[in-house]
């Protein structure tokens, strides 16, 4: 679970964030404790819960004293909006940017994007 080159606690934030987008946390329900996911990964509990604290940052989870960490309303569409962004810059660009050196046009681009993959 926990990969090699990248830091544990973005990969925790991660984790989080995957489960919200593919309806395993819904909003409003309470997200894994830091305490969890240090026993669960054996890590340290203070990097568990940067990543967690990350996330309250950004608005995605919310702490409620004595109680836990519970998804807030609108995380998913706050998560889709900054994925489909990121998505964007990291390959649609460059995507764009090797079409025109190749002289396809966007109409071309786009009918190789509808294309099945065959191989798949």
């Amino acid at each position: 679970m926990i990969e090699d080159g990248k830091p544990i606690f973005m990969q925790i934030a991660d984790l989080i964030e995957n489960d919200i987008l593919e309806g395993r946390l819904d909003e409003g329900s309470k997200a894994p404790s830091t305490n969890e996911f240090a026993a669960f990964l054996r890590i340290n509990p203070a990097t568990a819960a940067k990543g967690v604290n990350r996330l309250v940052e950004e608005g995605i989870l919310v702490k409620q004293r004595g109680i836990g960490m519970f998804v807030t309303a609108n995380a998913r569409a706050k998560l889709l909006a900054a994925r489909r962004e990121r998505f964007f810059q990291q390959y649609v660009l460059p995507l764009q940017r090797e079409a025109r050196k190749l002289g396809i046009t966007p109409a071309q681009l786009a009918e190789m994007l509808q294309r099945e993959d065959v191989t798949a």
